[in-house]
Formats: structure tokens, C-alpha cells, sequence
């Protein structure tokens, strides 16, 4: 799911508007540096998700016997290959 500049952006809002309440934590340092931070480290989030689901579709289309997309069957092979998949993505 592609997000927008604008969605990404009211999202880093959000996420600093819960960090800044959080009593256990502390912000050291300007908001426009956190929220920078939070649209890139969202940006990379979405764009692995993206190659994920594309590695995903793939491995699907792959099989000898094709499976429908949207029905049951395809939805639970999709969700286990996708967390397959993410587990490989993820760094240790």
C-alpha cells in the first residue's frame, strides 16, 4: 500500500503527538527532526512491505496449481508466505 506524502506526514504527526504524552519517554531536540525521522523510518516500513507482497504474489503465481486470489485458500497461503517472507526481510 502506497502512502502519500500527506498520509505519512499526518501519521509522523500522530506517532509524535503520542511520543511527546508518553510519560516514559523524552524528547531531546527539535519536532521537525523527529518528524523527518519518523516519515523516513515509515517510508522504508511501507516500501519493504511493498516488496514483500510483490515477492509474495510471485511465489504464489509460481505454484502448479494456481490459486484464486481473494478466495479462502489464497488468503491463508498469502498470509503465511507474507510472514515467511517478512521474517527473511527483517534485520536480527
Amino acid at each position: 500500500m502506497l502512502l502519500s506524502d500527506d498520509k505519512l506526514t499526518h501519521l509522523a504527526h500522530v506517532i509524535l503527538g503520542c511520543v511527546k504524552k508518553a510519560p516514559s519517554a523524552r524528547l531531546i531536540g527539535d519536532d521537525t527532526l523527529a518528524l523527518r525521522e519518523i516519515k523516513r523510518v515509515l517510508a522504508v516500513e511501507v516500501g519493504q512491505e511493498e516488496n514483500v507482497d510483490r515477492a509474495v504474489r510471485t511465489r504464489l503465481a509460481s505454484y502448479s496449481k494456481p490459486v484464486v486470489e481473494g478466495s479462502s485458500e489464497w488468503d491463508v497461503m498469502y498470509r503465511k508466505a507474507f510472514e515467511d517472507e517478512l521474517r527473511k526481510h527483517r534485520k536480527p
